[in-house]
């Protein structure tokens, strides 16, 4: 007997319906998020222990590297915060269709592109 299950599970040619990558950038940024959380604890922590260690800290900060980081932080937040708020409205019922779900997934990748690129030139 001939099993019906597919054989390609090669994820780089499997082409991924838009529903399915804004649901994995959403776990990914929540990652992003709770990895990052340790590291701007620690850079609270020191930045309130003494003025050198705010001097430090503030000092740190100006770098470009830090702030490639500090845009790589609040770009996961603000795209975990958009794709949150689309999973409230689905929870309240609203675009829970295919067509919704679609329509939803786009709107939350434009959405937070303009987003990201408004924190890039805040940040910058």
């Amino acid at each position: 007997m001939k099993s019906q299950r597919p054989v390609n599970l090669d994820l780089r040619t499997i082409k991924l319906p838009i529903t399915a990558i804004t649901s994995i950038l959403h776990r990914i940024s929540g990652i992003i998020l709770f990895i990052g959380i340790a590291f701007m604890l620690y850079a609270l922590g020191k930045s309130l222990g003494s003025e050198e260690g705010f001097a430090d800290v503030k000092a740190s900060l100006t770098s470009p590297l830090a702030k490639f980081i500090a845009w790589g932080l609040l770009s996961a937040l603000l795209y975990h915060l958009v794709a949150g708020v689309r999973h409230l409205i689905m929870d309240s019922g609203v675009g829970e269709t295919l067509e919704g779900g679609k329509l939803g997934s786009k709107i939350v990748i434009a959405v937070s592109v303009v987003l990201i690129v408004l924190a890039g030139v805040w940040i910058w």
